[in-house]
């Protein structure tokens, strides 16, 4: 008794097993622009005791609601060609149709007909959604912030209902590598995936990164964008000293320094020194400081810190004009004094020349070398010598 009921229910497992229905599996939903084209992924199972009618006679036809909108046996014809792209023989009913229109925003069902016994309208239906706006792409992730030096990955995904016009994705100029791969949702319904790799950088702050993704049409192309603004951390960068006034300033004079750097976050302090050779002396903090101009040759510098790093400036150089007054101006007048005794010492060997040549020449002689000297600049002494001559 216990083997006939094994045997009962072996039988039933087995009768189960076998037994298939006609049934279609397509996407419950297709998002379509109007005037480009879509792939219908399909595929069916039918009753077993049509497996043997499963042949090359078979045809695939699709309906939008009672319309026949495309035959696989004749596709040129109807309303919406297209191109079967499965094989009927192994139940894969996988079809484009090209240029949807308005029209075609409706329900669809697939339909087998065989020159033989089997044809069969399957009750699977798939909703094809027409819009005049492409599809917006998908960036991942959403948001951006990085410190600098990171390697960033951007994702955009773009749905490509249409496998012999898929999107063209376009990022932002210049941003770095990408890699392009069609993948697959789980109902089949594919989607273009671009990669776009690069270091992140101080001057991708505050960027608009985008993706676009452009849609083949019947009457040319659409396109749509996400995007995304970037938010890199980095440290100070050109750090630089302004002085106010700008020109020569006197001695003893108020100077204005003020430091300005761009980072991000913001700078916490700055810090002031005066460069000694190789050593470097505090002189105070702020973004700006007030200093009495001086005859110091030392240049100044600063520092900008935030919490990623420092940034420093160049040296400063602050030009100082001597006042006419103590040791202050000493190297100006060094300088003035030496070029005066550089005139009197010339003055000197002239009239020694003078002097000495007075008893050897003519008075006439002497008269035309005095009247040769420029009066403007005749001094005492020559008309010592001339007097002489006479």
């Amino acid at each position: 008794m216990a083997a006939a009921l094994t045997l009962l229910l072996i039988g039933s497992l087995l009768q189960g097993a076998q037994s298939k229905e006609f049934k279609a599996f397509v996407p419950q939903t297709i998002e379509v622009l109007r005037g480009s084209c879509v792939t219908i992924p399909c595929s069916f199972e039918i009753e077993d005791k049509h497996e043997s009618n499963l042949d090359d006679t078979c045809r695939a036809q699709w309906f939008n609601d009672d319309t026949l909108v495309f035959d696989s046996k004749d596709p040129q014809t109807r309303l919406n060609n297209g191109e079967l792209t499965g094989d009927l023989t192994k139940k894969t009913c996988t079809t484009t149709l090209n240029n949807i229109q308005p029209a075609g925003s409706n329900s669809y069902f697939f339909r087998l007909e065989c020159d033989n016994k089997l044809k069969y309208s399957f009750k699977q239906t798939i909703t094809i959604s027409v819009t005049d706006v492409p599809p917006r792409p998908t960036l991942t992730p959403s948001a951006l912030k990085v410190e600098e030096g990171a390697s960033v990955s951007l994702r955009c995904s773009a749905p490509a209902p249409c496998l012999s016009h898929p999107p063209t994705v376009t990022w932002t100029k210049g941003l770095g590598d990408t890699v392009e791969t069609l993948q697959e949702n789980e109902d089949r319904t594919k989607v273009l995936t671009s990669v776009v790799t690069f270091t992140a950088s101080h001057k991708h702050h505050g960027e608009t990164i985008s993706c676009e993704a452009s849609y083949h049409k019947q009457d040319g192309s659409a396109e749509s964008a996400a995007t995304l603004t970037a938010d890199v951390s980095y440290s100070p960068k050109v750090t630089t000293v302004s002085v106010r006034p700008s020109g020569p300033v006197l001695e003893d004079s108020s100077v204005t320094l003020t430091c300005s750097s761009t980072a991000n976050p913001a700078v916490k302090n700055y810090t002031w020194y005066r460069a000694d050779g190789e050593q470097e002396t505090f002189i105070g903090t702020g973004r700006v400081l007030t200093i009495k101009a001086s005859k110091e040759d030392n240049p100044f510098l600063c520092t900008a810190h935030n919490d990623v790093g420092v940034g420093r400036s160049n040296n400063t150089h602050i030009d100082v004009q001597c006042l006419d007054r103590g040791s202050s101006c000493g190297v100006l007048l060094s300088a003035v004094a030496g070029v005066s005794l550089s005139v009197n010492l010339l003055f000197s060997v002239c009239i020694v020349f003078l002097w000495k040549s007075r008893r050897n020449v003519k008075p006439e002689e002497v008269d035309q070398t005095y009247m040769s000297l420029d009066h403007r600049d005749k001094s005492p002494e020559y008309d010592v010598i001339a007097q002489t001559s006479r």
